[in-house]
């Protein structure tokens, strides 16, 4: 039987008026591999907290048969971790104007080397870069503990978890199976609740045409005629009080069946966006932006320098780099407002047509906190008070949620209004630094559908593969100071990738043949005492036979 680790009971916690959880019972056991998933502000990061015994309840009980470990989403780790993870995740010491992804690696280290039994992990690939999250993806697999997971990244959740408790207005449904078995089930139950729906309605209009059928012929039944004899009259009178009553009884029995009738609600259907957002004021020119980057600097260190790209007009851009490789800094030099200590030297030539929108992970400043998401959403927006309310429910900001003042809006709300603001306005080229951070996974699959209908220009900088590979048409890859342009998606850029490392790797081993060939040559021209002719003659046939072999199948 599997170990109990944790288990929780009837835990009440509100905020104001609004109740954040109500939860009747919950466990974790040994071999668990939870994912918690919800909207931004349902509640996650609350909970978790509540699990690792840093924040109390209203009410209920918390019972910890084991001491969690937990990576939190943000702050300062307080311990350095051993050193085996300190080099695997490359984290550094504690210091002055470390960066997200420094901090990140910092929170990892800290609780895994805590090697506890149990791990709440909140969001730990935030700020971190593609290799940063494949080892973590990679620690959390060998992981041997139980692992509850708050991810916006569906790749790592499908990797790592069996299991998703999935959190809305207070209360957890728990669903087996991986995130996109998940997800499946979603769309079988909401297919399902379609056909009772439908069902439903069909039910009820033929019981009303039903009803209707009984009055119309209870009023159809005809009166005794006025020159009818007195007894025939009578006689009459009866027959058709009679049939009216029956009709009406008929009516009422129908109308009963009517009012019994289980009420099916209809799914909710995702808003549809029928105008296509960034083509108001299309770029007819082929390039949108091109730069000429001469140097890119960051204190002593040159993060760029003889490099150059563009944007064509309507591509979707990805620029993809390590941390620390200078993706940010470059976005922000591209703007003309450089992070301080850096330098560009170079040329930006922005199409005359081009009307540019940034989205900077410092995106609060572009809010007004007092104003309401919508009021936000539409400021400086050509379009209606319709379309913006759309695309913020689409983000999942849905009803009376758009009417609140920013100020009270968790961080994920708040990107949620900035890229709503964003893609609302009249601009036709969008650069967007990291705009997939705080976003809940279903605020995250609404902008990737959102992005990839987008009809203007676009690059953009993500470390999750998932995302960029749905939204991206062309990759650009800054690492170790030189930019490289890839026309494709990311899928196509790892298959040419891995065509590449088998074409070195298969270079490389017949290298290593040839030199093994000549070495039998050299022995064959000198044999050294002891040695077979013969034997050296037939490994040397069968070493260039393999030879010619494997450049035959490079040819090919």
């Amino acid at each position: 039987m599997a170990k109990r680790y944790l288990e929780a009971d009837r835990i009440i916690l509100s905020y104001g008026e609004r109740q954040v959880l109500d939860l009747a019972h919950l466990e974790i056991n040994e071999g668990d591999r939870i994912a918690l998933i919800g909207e931004n502000g349902a509640g996650k990061s609350t909970l978790l907290a509540i699990l690792a015994g840093e924040l109390e309840p209203d009410s209920g009980s918390v019972r910890r048969f084991c001491t969690p470990a937990f990576i939190r989403q943000s702050g300062e780790a307080r311990l350095d971790g051993s050193a085996r993870l300190v080099s695997e995740f490359r984290a550094p010491s504690l210091r002055e104007g470390l960066s997200g992804g420094e901090q990140t690696r910092r929170r990892i280290t800290e609780a895994l080397s805590a090697d506890a039994r149990l791990l709440l992990a909140d969001e730990p690939t935030t700020d971190l870069d593609a290799d940063g999250i494949a080892r973590l993806r990679r620690q959390l697999q060998a992981y041997p503990g139980a692992l509850v997971l708050v991810s916006h990244d569906r790749s790592l959740l499908n990797a790592l978890c069996d299991r998703v408790w999935h959190l809305e207005d207070g209360q957890i449904t728990v669903f087996p199976g991986t995130y996109d078995e998940y997800q499946a089930e979603l769309r079988r139950r909401r297919e399902f609740q379609q056909f009772e729906y439908d069902q439903y309605r069909a039910e009820k209009a033929r019981l009303k045409a039903m009803a209707q059928q009984k009055a119309e012929w209870a009023s159809s039944v005809r009166k005794a005629p006025s020159r009818m004899g007195n007894s025939e009259a009578r006689l009459h009178t009866r027959e058709y009080t009679n049939a009216v009553l029956k009709q009406s009884a008929a009516k009422r029995t129908v109308e009963n069946r009517l009012e019994r009738l289980e009420k099916k609600e209809r799914p909710k259907d995702l808003p549809d966006i029928r105008m296509t957002l960034g083509v108001a004021h299309p770029i007819e020119a082929r390039t949108a932006l091109s730069v000429r980057c001469d140097s890119l600097r960051a204190g002593g260190a040159v993060l760029l320098s003889g490099a150059g790209f563009t944007l064509p007009t309507g591509s979707r851009t990805a620029l993809m780099g390590l941390n620390g490789s200078g993706k940010t800094t470059l976005l922000r030099a591209l703007r003309g407002e450089p992070s301080d200590g850096t330098a560009f030297d170079g040329q930006v030539r922005i199409n005359p047509a081009a009307r540019v929108g940034w989205f900077d992970q410092d995106h609060g400043r572009t809010l007004d906190p007092d104003a309401t998401a919508l009021d936000n959403a539409l400021r400086d927006s050509p379009f209606p008070g319709s379309l913006a309310r759309t695309v913020l429910a689409r983000l999942n900001l849905p009803g009376d949620d758009v009417f609140k003042p920013v100020r009270v809006l968790s961080g994920g709300e708040r990107t949620k209004v900035a890229l709503a603001k964003l893609l609302l306005s009249d601009a036709n080229l969008l650069l967007l630094d990291e705009p997939t951070n705080h976003l809940d996974v279903f605020a995250l699959e609404a902008l990737e559908g959102l992005l990839k209908e987008y009809g203007g220009t676009l690059m953009f900088v993500s470390h999750d593969r998932t995302f960029v590979s749905g939204v991206a048409t062309r990759i650009l890859t800054l690492e170790s100071g030189r930019l490289t342009a890839f026309e494709g998606t990311l899928p196509q850029l790892e298959a040419e990738s891995g065509r590449d490392r088998a074409a070195e790797s298969g270079a490389l081993e017949i290298t290593a043949l040839e030199m093994r060939l000549a070495e039998l040559s050299a022995r064959l021209a000198a044999p050294r005492k002891g040695d077979d002719p013969e034997a050296l003659n037939a490994a040397w046939r069968e070493l260039a036979g393999e030879i010619r072999r494997r450049r035959a199948m490079e040819r090919s």
